[in-house]
């Protein structure tokens, strides 16, 4: 279905620091407020999931985008959410900030 260039690309929270570090990469948390605001990863936006379709606009769909949550199940229905919207270079952080935060990356409050 579609190209592969489409495609949801799943990456590991090694490959999402990495990345996300450098400027312009477009990171988004899609969990609650009150679920980001209790310690998130220090560079993503939070975009929770209820309201990520109104907030698209906010977002450049010709840059990448990287989803994280909490285990990376909701991140995954975010990048659907985006890959419907045309947006076309999606990563989905598998295991989410629980992997973050065991890994022992920084966490903001």
């Amino acid at each position: 279905e579609g190209n592969a260039s489409n495609e949801i690309k799943q990456i590991t929270v090694a490959e999402a620091k990495d990345v996300v570090s450098s400027a312009g990469a477009q990171f988004i948390d899609v969990r609650t407020e009150a679920e980001y605001a209790g310690g998130h990863a220090p560079l993503p936006a939070n975009f929770p999931l209820d309201a990520l379709e109104k907030d698209l606009a906010k977002l450049d769909k010709n840059k990448p985008v990287y989803v994280i949550c909490q285990t990376g199940r909701r991140s995954q229905m975010g990048a659907e959410i985006l890959k419907k919207a045309g947006f076309s270079d999606i990563y989905n952080i598998q295991g989410g900030t629980s992997a973050w935060t065991e890994a022992g990356y920084p966490v903001e409050k």
